[in-house]
């Protein structure tokens, strides 16, 4: 192997490392995506990871001007504190000179080697517990040159900025942590630790052979992998997933899906899994217990749910002159719930994944509160993995959706078979997510099943039938909340095509919209539905009012809107008192709670 130099400026920012990574070239030329990791005298080669396919920036890629790092406006500050976002979360790459919208640096732009290595000089001492990994400068198809730096994970300590300051990788933004997120953040790193971790005196070759066998067909049978990945030979394939470590032995993650059950017994905190069946005084009835580490996490799943068969009972409901099986829990969402708490539990606490069973519910507790930066109000929308490694393995093996997409597919599942959402709540030690087993509405159904023959719905605008088709009016706002919208103007994307199909109608402007299901939808699906008045337009409810006041002057609001039916939100009776006093038509007396209506009486 051949000897190349380091310059002393490019090894600076990597002093204090466990691990000193050497980039070098044949030629004088950097060798891109080549590093070798030097460890108590072994040399391994390594691949970095490619620069993601349309250069547009995610959670661990992000670009950044010429300007931010270079010159009179440089803000090494700045770019100190993203560096430790991205080691404090999955690490990431940087490319230095390439503005945000640019897929190429500026043609003809050159990079100084002195002013580079000042400023790597300088930005490594503005980050604390980061690692800069192959410093390379390179040069794009339009002639212009950019850095690329590699960003590790700091999987040990926290990473920090000079002036003491933590931040962290929230979704797509770089955000501060302090008080109850940063002890969270330590734990997340413990996690991410212990996945990689090896386990002394376990090699490559002590593993089991059918489980070796087992994962690997089941990866190639998947299909989820890349192709690049797909091609690669067995041994491959395991170092690829982080199953085996660099010396062939086995690490956390290898061992739980390779181990023998001696093995996976010898893990500090392996996936042990409880399952309790709870009468109608939630008095224990029935228990299973997977204490005895047999299974890998593909088949302990499978066996769970097919212990579990009291998740399986179903409501039978009248369809036509036959009767429709609707489960209790779709069982697409069970298994996804199960993953889940599989793949983003914390392991490394002795806590065990409880699946509760009661009569009317079911709630699956886990280790761990939700990862940082996710909360029960954004865990719709927010990306983030406590367990990467174990993650990509299950996305591998087809046992969960891809990032990010888990909690939009069982809001999808629920919402077509006219389910209540799942209550999330978090504790900061667990995390309990619970499902109802709620009795389906028979002409919801029919309803949803008559849209979805007829229409070719996205994923989104199947959730937002779903919750209007069960509550049959729902104002801006509380559609906002559902969605976990952080602005009702977003509700575009989620429900534009359904206003221009008319199949939802929209009453009442910006912040007093509502949105109602077009009754004309009712009869073209021939569903025999009762009237309600949470669908009633807005000049048949003037029309009420008018007639309610004629027959009942000086009312007061709760007198009206006891008279017309609590089915009727009360807000909506406001705006429409309001909206008559103000043109006119109906005369306010009193303040507050003593405030009575009655019509203005016509001159003659």
């Amino acid at each position: 192997m051949r000897r190349v130099a380091v310059p002393e400026t490019i090894r600076a920012p990597l002093r204090g490392a466990d691990v000193l990574i050497f980039h070098f070239s044949t030629n004088g030329a950097p060798l891109r995506g080549a590093l070798f990791f030097y460890k108590r005298g072994t040399a391994t080669r390594r691949i970095l990871p490619t620069t993601p396919t349309g250069m547009h920036e995610t959670h661990i890629f992000e670009k950044k001007s010429y300007r931010k790092a270079f010159g009179p406006t440089a803000d090494l500050s700045d770019l100190a504190k993203t560096c430790v976002c991205l080691a404090n979360a999955q690490g990431g790459t940087l490319l230095i000179g390439i503005e945000d919208r640019d897929e190429h640096p500026p043609a003809g732009q050159q990079l100084d080697a002195a002013e580079v290595n000042a400023m790597l000089k300088k930005l490594s001492t503005r980050a604390v517990n980061v690692s800069l990994a192959a410093p390379e400068v390179v040069s794009a198809p339009n002639g212009g040159q950019y850095l690329r730096l590699v960003v590790s994970p700091s999987l040990h300590v926290v990473a920090t900025t000079s002036d003491g300051r933590t931040y962290a990788r929230l979704s797509d933004q770089c955000q501060p942590v302090s008080g109850e997120d940063l002890r969270r953040l330590v734990v997340e790193k413990s996690g991410l630790q212990w996945e990689i971790r090896p386990v002394p005196d376990v090699q490559w070759a002590d593993l089991a052979a059918d489980e070796i066998r087992y994962f690997v067909d089941r990866v190639r049978a998947a299909g989820k992998a890349s192709p690049f990945v797909l091609a690669k030979s067995d041994a491959e394939l395991l170092d690829y997933f982080r199953l085996v470590d660099a010396h062939g032995t086995a690490t956390h993650l290898g061992v739980l899906w390779l181990g023998t059950s001696s093995q996976r017994a010898r893990l500090s905190y392996g996936l042990l899994v409880q399952y309790v069946v709870y009468n109608q005084l939630e008095e224990k009835v029935r228990k299973e217990t997977w204490f005895d580490h047999r299974l890998n996490p593909a088949r302990l799943l499978e066996d769970v749910l097919a212990q579990a068969v009291e998740l399986h009972y179903s409501h039978e409901i009248p369809w036509g002159t036959t009767r429709r099986l609707v489960p209790h829990y779709p069982p697409a969402v069970l298994r996804e719930l199960l993953v889940n708490a599989f793949a983003h539990r914390v392991y490394t606490t002795a806590t065990d994944v409880f699946i509760q069973a009661y009569p009317d519910r079911v709630e699956i507790t886990s280790p761990g509160g939700l990862p940082l930066g996710v909360t029960p109000t954004t865990i719709l929308h927010e990306r983030m993995r406590r367990n990467p490694h174990l993650a990509l393995t299950f996305e591998a093996t087809g046992l969960m959706e891809g990032e990010g997409s888990g909690y939009d597919l069982i809001y999808q599942q629920l919402s077509r078979e006219a389910k209540p959402l799942p209550d999330v709540d978090d504790t900061g030690t667990s995390l309990r997510v619970t499902l109802r087993a709620q009795r389906p509405d028979p002409d919801t159904l029919r309803l949803l099943d008559y849209l979805s023959a007829h229409y070719t719905f996205s994923q989104k605008e199947t959730i937002v039938l779903g919750l209007l088709a069960q509550h049959r009016r729902l104002s801006a706002t509380a559609l906002s909340q559902a969605l976990q919208l952080r602005q009702e103007e977003r509700t575009r994307s989620w429900i534009g095509r359904l206003v221009e199909w008319n199949i939802v109608q929209t009453q009442g402007t910006r912040k007093g919209t509502e949105y109602v299901l077009n009754p004309e939808v009712f009869a073209a699906a021939d569903l025999q539905v009762k009237p309600t008045l949470k669908t009633i337009e807005p000049h048949h409810l003037r029309a009420l009012l008018t007639e309610d006041l004629r027959a009942y002057p000086d009312s007061s609001l709760a007198e009206i809107h006891k008279r017309l039916g609590e089915e009727l939100p009360l807000p909506v009776v406001q705006r429409a008192i309001y909206k008559l006093v103000a043109d006119g038509l109906v005369n306010a007396t009193g303040a507050n709670r003593n405030r009575r209506y009655a019509l203005v009486a016509k001159k003659k």
